[in-house]
This record gives C-alpha cells, structure tokens and sequence, in this order.
C-alpha cells in the first residue's frame, strides 16, 4: 500500500467494503481533495477497449482513464448513494479531480456516487453498501419485525378469544378428554 505524506489531507483505511479514503483533516466544502490519474484509454484501439476492471474512469465515449495504478490513491474512495465529495471531469484535459461537496470532519470516509451504469453493472447485484442504504434496509427490516409483531399479537388475541371458553375434561372407558370448541380431543 503506498504510503501517503503528512500534508495530505486524507489516508487510506479500513472501510465497511474493503479499503477506503479516509479524511485525517477538516476538508471544506468545494475544496479539490485528490485527481484520480492512471494511463488514458482510446476505445477506438481493440486492445484498450477489452481491458476490464473496476477502476475505469470514463471521461467520455472516447476516453477512459484506467485507474488500477497503485499510486493512483482516489481509486479507494467508496461509492454512497449520499455521498460527501463528486467528480470534477474534464474531458478536454482528461483529467478528473474529486471534489467535496460538504464539510467533511476528520475520520469520515470520502465517497461519491459511481453512476448509473456502474452501479447497475456491478453494485445492484451484490447490494449497495453504503451508509444511507444500509440505514434503509435496517429500517425496512425493523418495520418489517414490527409488523410481524402485530399480526403474531393479533393472532394470539384471537386465538384466546376462541379458546376463552373453559374446557371440560370428561372420562370416557377411564381415559380423560378435553373439549374444546365443540370437538372432543384424545
């Protein structure tokens, strides 16, 4: 993992979904935080355009900025639904710069949001990951409980209403019988 210098205002960690970049100091709002960089890909040349992995940054139709290179620090910034930070592209330069879209305190993760496509392509399958998702489902999840709840407790008032009336046990050839709801039990 490259080491990252003192100045800098953010490192490498441990996130949820893996590694992520992390801030080590207050970063304003609309403050440039890091250039996602790696070789510029033409898709009109057949072996750039075959080449697959997940940090392809794509500037436009035509190019595309591979951004597997390990110096390449920007590729550890996860994907939020809500994220803190947004890409600055500029095609003409082919350059991308991530820049912060709210204050964001020392220890927050630095996100953004990939996109559609990507998303669709690699995050929809596996379920997103990020903060505000998972605070969704958890909600789902204990509204869900809670109606499960409430249909077990209906149920048992239910069940004791019907079963509310006493039950009788009478003998029959010495055996002992239960009657309940009009149907004799054995």
């Amino acid at each position: 993992m490259p080491a990252t210098s003192s100045n800098k205002p953010y490192r490498v960690g441990r996130s949820k979904t893996g590694l992520g970049l992390f801030a080590t100091k207050p970063i304003k709002k609309g403050t440039r935080i890091i250039r996602y960089y790696g070789p510029i890909l033409d898709s009109r040349i057949p072996e750039h355009d075959d080449i697959e992995n997940k940090y392809l940054f794509e500037l436009n139709g035509r190019w595309t900025i591979d951004g597997s290179v390990r110096k390449n620090l920007a590729r550890y910034i996860n994907h939020s639904c809500r994220p803190n930070a947004e890409s600055d592209v500029r095609p003409r330069e082919r350059k991308v710069f991530i820049r912060a879209i709210k204050n964001i305190e020392p220890g927050d993760e630095i996100n953004y949001d990939y996109g559609t496509d990507y998303f669709k392509a690699y995050l929809k399958p596996i379920g997103c990951k990020c903060e505000s998702c998972e605070k969704k489902r958890k909600k789902l999840r204990a509204e869900a409980r809670a109606e499960r709840a409430k249909v077990k407790a209906r149920a048992e008032r239910k069940a004791q209403k019907a079963g509310a009336k006493p039950v009788r046990k009478k003998k029959l050839n010495g055996v002992a019988v239960g009657k309940a709801n009009g149907r004799a039990r054995a």
